[in-house]
């Protein structure tokens, strides 16, 4: 409640954005710092697999425009210097490697393309080529659309800077605390000149606010409010911790909740993927939200995230299955939600990969989407979904590291804690040696500088509340859990 806003990790993608959009707000030389030093021995920014190239543009651009302008030389760093290492890298990725896959990230197909023109304009030909498949012909119809005065999409509004000089002519967007698609970029690349000549501007107070309060680089979505609420509430009650929200927050779930959802926070689309965690969460404290708004997001198989969505997300429809069930638990009666919680969770058991675990959308670890899934269909899923369960229990036991950790890339404090809820949640004291094995790996010490990023927007970032809510619900269920076997 002391930060509505929410609490989330710095974006080497938006940063590198402001660099080049605004570098009149206050803390730029801030921004060009953290640019420099987040990147890797390599020259690139970012995690493997695909996740380096959306922030190894953004910030060799951004660095590149920095000394185009002259900008004066940062206390620490080498900017130059940092912007060629990074257009090697880029070369080696984009010339000599296009073959390898890019992950499926919001707007990645606008921002690359975007970005890889900014770059070109400042090489000259031959300058680097496009990953295949992408295209600049959709850049192209977004900012005709917005200088002709035509309305874009919401969603669109969060990645408003691909639109270059356009983005000034979005129509309103801009919402009461300032932000535009509760995004820095975004905001930036609206205000456009504004900026610098309106110091009362709204979103530039924004801008201020949320530069300062990062201490000059930005995060790549805020404010998150609905989102981490939910999150974090529905996260500790259903490990049993106890907790006694304001009541504050719990009133502003309710008042969140429109006739098609809940945004994330102020400047974002409502999302079925919020909602349905906010219901989630409200219906865990005993209040019944009737759940028909997650009607709008319905298809004939599953639940979209929204509406238009390209692709599924398996947490959406696990947080659906939560909502739905819980909503039934509370109102046997609301018989009409039956059938919509057994094809979510029909949908997630045919979803789930030969090896019991499942991939997502919206997180780089299988662990977070097969916790979604296994702790859903465990709860709510019924006979039908024992099977489903039992393979995502096998598979997470398997998946363990030698050090008692679990982690795609390495062992970390966050994908542990999810693989802990998996064991305790979904399959009781029988794994208590490999549950102790890994309560053993997450000291009672929170390091946020040792937690990755692994939550996917424009890039990665780390939910800091969230991602230790769910590390207090893993210590929760294994002292617990120990506390019983040792009874027993």
């Amino acid at each position: 409640m002391s930060r509505p806003w929410g609490d989330v990790s710095p974006s080497v993608y938006e940063t590198g954005r402001l660099v080049t959009l605004a570098p009149w707000l206050v803390g730029h030389a801030e921004r060009v710092e953290y640019l420099c030093a987040e990147q890797r021995p390599d020259g690139g920014w970012g995690a493997p697999d695909g996740y380096d190239l959306v922030p190894t543009l953004s910030a060799t651009e951004g660095l590149l425009s920095a000394v185009d302008r002259g900008d004066p030389a940062p206390r620490r760093g080498d900017p130059k210097a940092a912007a060629q290492r990074g257009l090697a890298v880029l070369a080696r990725r984009l010339i000599d490697e296009p073959w390898r896959p890019l992950p499926d990230m919001p707007a990645i197909e606008l921002i690359v393309p975007h970005l890889i023109g900014l770059i070109n304009a400042r090489l000259g030909d031959p300058g680097l080529p496009l990953p295949p498949g992408m295209s600049t012909a959709p850049l192209g119809r977004i900012r005709g659309w917005l200088k002709s005065g035509a309305q874009v999409p919401e969603k669109l509004l969060h990645a408003l800077e691909i639109a270059g000089d356009s983005a000034t002519f979005a129509q309103t967007g801009l919402t009461s605390i300032g932000t535009v698609g509760a995004s820095p970029a975004a905001t930036a690349a609206y205000l456009g000149d504004r900026g610098l000549m309106d110091a009362g501007n709204p979103a530039r107070l924004h801008l201020e606010a949320v530069a300062r309060r990062f201490g000059g680089p930005v995060p790549v979505g805020l404010p998150i409010t609905v989102f981490e609420r939910g999150w974090v509430l529905s996260t500790l009650v259903r490990a049993g911790v106890p907790v006694d929200p304001p009541a504050e927050m719990l009133a502003d779930l309710v008042a969140a909740i429109g006739p098609v959802g809940s945004p994330a926070g102020p400047g974002l689309p409502p999302d079925c993927d919020t909602t349905s965690v906010a219901l989630y969460a409200l219906g865990l404290f005993g209040i019944p939200y009737d759940p028909e708004c997650l009607l709008a997001y319905e298809l004939d198989t599953h639940f979209c995230t929204w509406q238009g969505e390209e692709g599924a997300s398996i947490s959406t429809n696990a947080h659906v299955l939560d909502a739905l069930g819980r909503h039934l638990t509370l109102v046997p009666d609301a018989r009409r939600y039956r059938p919509r919680a057994e094809k979510a969770a029909a949908w997630l058991i045919a979803k789930q990969l030969p090896d019991g675990s499942w991939h997502d959308r919206w997180h780089a670890s299988p662990l977070y989407a097969t916790a979604c899934a296994a702790l859903a269909l465990r709860e709510y899923g019924g006979k039908a979904a024992e099977e489903s369960v039992a393979r995502a229990l096998t598979w997470t036991l398997a998946s363990q590291r030698d050090d008692g950790s679990w982690g795609r890339w390495a062992g970390t404090p966050e994908e542990t804690a999810y693989a802990l809820q998996i064991l305790l949640l979904a399959g009781g004291p029988l794994h208590r040696e490999a549950a102790a094995r890994g309560h053993a790996f997450l000291t009672d010490e929170d390091d946020v500088s040792e937690w990755p990023p692994l939550w996917h927007d424009k890039d990665l970032y780390l939910p800091v509340s969230i991602v230790r809510a769910a590390m207090i619900a893993a210590r929760h269920l294994t002292r617990r859990n120990a506390a019983a076997y040792l009874q027993i």
